[in-house]
């Protein structure tokens, strides 16, 4: 699927681009909830910022045991707790972020990905990319997962305009 890791980061930069919206919006704006019933489910910006980056945190640390290592222990452990109870790991990532003050969000939102595609340059290649089941963990909570809150981002946009113009 892909020649290698560049490929791959290159295509995650794109998916990731257009939730970069989000870091210009005011902390009103952030905190702005969506209709319960709408695409969004009820999240603000500050949740779906939360949301997405969780799932990246968990692939830094996969990242970085990858890089010195065969295995992702941590990988093994996300794969167990999803499978025994995805709505359940969700859930507690999300009463995680919204714990956490609007600066630390916005900081760790900002520094992630970064940090994400840096490890990953330095990951062997053998190790996720040419590695189907690992690369599909890789898709799955990256591209793949930013393509499916696509219209979540959407419905915040909308709302934090709604709130306080964008």
């Amino acid at each position: 699927m892909y020649r290698d890791a560049l490929d791959f980061l290159e295509e995650e930069r794109d998916g990731w681009a257009p939730y970069e919206a989000l870091a210009a919006l005011s902390d009103a704006q952030l905190e702005a909830p969506t209709d319960p019933a709408g695409p969004a489910h009820g999240w603000s910006g500050r949740d779906l910022m939360g949301h997405l980056v969780a799932w990246q945190e968990r692939l830094l640390a996969m990242a970085r045991e990858l890089a010195v290592n065969d295995a992702s222990p941590t990988r093994e452990q996300v794969e167990a707790a999803w499978a025994a109870d995805p709505e359940g790991v969700n859930a507690a990532s999300l009463a995680e972020w919204r714990a956490l003050p609007t600066a630390e969000v916005r900081r760790r939102f900002l520094a992630v990905p970064g940090e994400l595609r840096g490890y990953l340059t330095v990951v062997p290649e053998a190790r996720w990319l040419k590695h189907p089941q690992r690369l599909a963990t890789f898709l799955g909570d990256s591209t793949e997962h930013y393509q499916e809150h696509r219209g979540d981002l959407a419905a915040i946009l909308a709302a934090a305009t709604a709130a306080g113009g964008a």
